[in-house]
Parts: C-alpha cells; sequence; structure tokens
C-alpha cells in the first residue's frame, strides 16, 4: 500500500464516520475508493465493516445526550438489527463472491435514491410527527430487514433506519437520529465479529478506516449538522455511480 493509498482510505474513512454520525450513507465513500485501489469486492466490504465500527462508536457516544432516556426501547430494538446483522453477514460469506459482485450495483442504486429522497423522507417524518401519527408493529420486522441489509453491505443504511424509526417513534428528529446511530453501530459491530471469525480481513485497510471513522465520528456529533446538504449528497451520489460504473464493467 502506497503513502497516497493510505491517506485515501483514512480520509475516506473520515468522511464516512462524519457523514454516518449525521446521517448515513458513508459507505458510498469507502467502498468505492476501496474498489478503485483494487481490492476485491467482498474483501472491500467485510475490511470496510469492521474499519467503519470506530467511528460508529464515537459518534454513537457523541448522541449520548439525545439517547437519555431511550435504554429500554434502545435494547429492545437492537435485539432485532442484531438478529438482522447475523443473518446479513452469513448470507454474504455463503453465497459466491460473483453473487455478490452481480447484487451490490442495484444496492448502491438504491442507496443512491435514498440520498436523493432524504431531505423529503425527513420532510415528511417531520410532518407526522407534528400531527401526532406513529405506527410501530411492524417495526421489529422492519429493523430485522434493515439489519439484513446491514450486515450483507450496509451502505446508506441509516436511512433506511431513520425513515422506520420516525415513522413508529414520536420523538425529535436528533433522538430518532441517536437511536439510528445506535441500531446501525449494533448491526455493523455484530457483522464485523461475525467477519472477523470467518473470513479474510485486510487489516491494514480496517485499521486506516477505523482511525478516519473515529475522527469523522466525533466530528459529525458536534458540527456535521453544520455541511451543506447538497453538497454533501451531491459527492455522496457522485462516488456511488463510479462505484455501480466500476462493478458492472
Amino acid at each position: 500500500m502506497s503513502g497516497w493509498e493510505a491517506i485515501a482510505i483514512g480520509a475516506a474513512g473520515f468522511g464516512a464516520g462524519t457523514i454516518n454520525t449525521v446521517v448515513g450513507s458513508g459507505t458510498l465513500l469507502t467502498f468505492p475508493v476501496l474498489l478503485a485501489f483494487g481490492y476485491a469486492p467482498v474483501t472491500a466490504n467485510v475490511s470496510n465493516t469492521v474499519g467503519l465500527v470506530a467511528g460508529g462508536l464515537t459518534g454513537t457516544h457523541g448522541y449520548r445526550a439525545e439517547l437519555a432516556g431511550q435504554k429500554r426501547r434502545a435494547s429492545r430494538l437492537a435485539a432485532f438489527s442484531v438478529a438482522g446483522a447475523v443473518t446479513g453477514a452469513i448470507l454474504l460469506l455463503a453465497l459466491p463472491s460473483a453473487a455478490f459482485k452481480a447484487i451490490v450495483p442495484a444496492f448502491i442504486g438504491i442507496a443512491l435514491l435514498l440520498v436523493v429522497a432524504q431531505p423529503l423522507l425527513g420532510a415528511r417524518l417531520e410532518a407526522r410527527r407534528a400531527r401526532g401519527l406513529r405506527g410501530g408493529r411492524w417495526l421489529p420486522a422492519a429493523l430485522f430487514a434493515v439489519g439484513v441489509y446491514g450486515g450483507y453491505f450496509g451502505a446508506a443504511q441509516g436511512i433506511l433506519l431513520l425513515s422506520v424509526l420516525g415513522l413508529a417513534i414520536t420523538e425529535s428528529m436528533q433522538r430518532v437520529n441517536g437511536l439510528k446511530n445506535l441500531l446501525a453501530t449494533a448491526t455493523n459491530l455484530v457483522a464485523a465479529l461475525v467477519f472477523i471469525v470467518a473470513t479474510h480481513i485486510d487489516w491494514g485497510v480496517a485499521a486506516l478506516l477505523a482511525i478516519g471513522s473515529t475522527l469523522g465520528g466525533l466530528l459529525g456529533a458536534r458540527v456535521g449538522r453544520r455541511l451543506p446538504p447538497a453538497a454533501l449528497r451531491g459527492l455522496i451520489v457522485a462516488i456511488g455511480l463510479i462505484a455501480i460504473a466500476k462493478l458492472t464493467v
């Protein structure tokens, strides 16, 4: 690994840690960078998952004030996310790598659509909260499904979590975002443990991503909300399209 490659991977981790804490689509930065440097898709995916856990932990810690009073709820909901994560991670390891390479472009495309639609989704969720509307019976199944996705690939799982939690829970967006960070981190952590035990991790890549995402998670929790949303979404979409091209060529 060259010095410039290490800098680029660490910088991508920093950006991903920030973005994941604020909304959740950081893998759309790190995964394409790893592909561009020639890492195999599955190796890039599992190393990315392991590396971004640290940023999730710092981001969740940064939202500890918003998580106050949600311990019981978080513990109950995390069980469904974790079960889904284990399922998704096992699917990734059980299915042939060719299947992952074929499926992931579609996943990235869906994730990009979620990134573009995020402002509209957020506005609708705020409107529902203002009217006092809530759901909930379907929430465990939805969290399990998002956990499966997160364990298998995970790009934009934070946006999915924000959507399902916002529809089911009548809390402020910041408290929902704190809960999202905790559940996404639990998903990544459990999937990472499965990968560490069962498959090859590029520890150099994982370490660089961990360092970058740790700092990014701290920034995201403190000042990430000040980033220009339109510019951030534009960058994510551009990099995601590059990743689709890389995987389909």
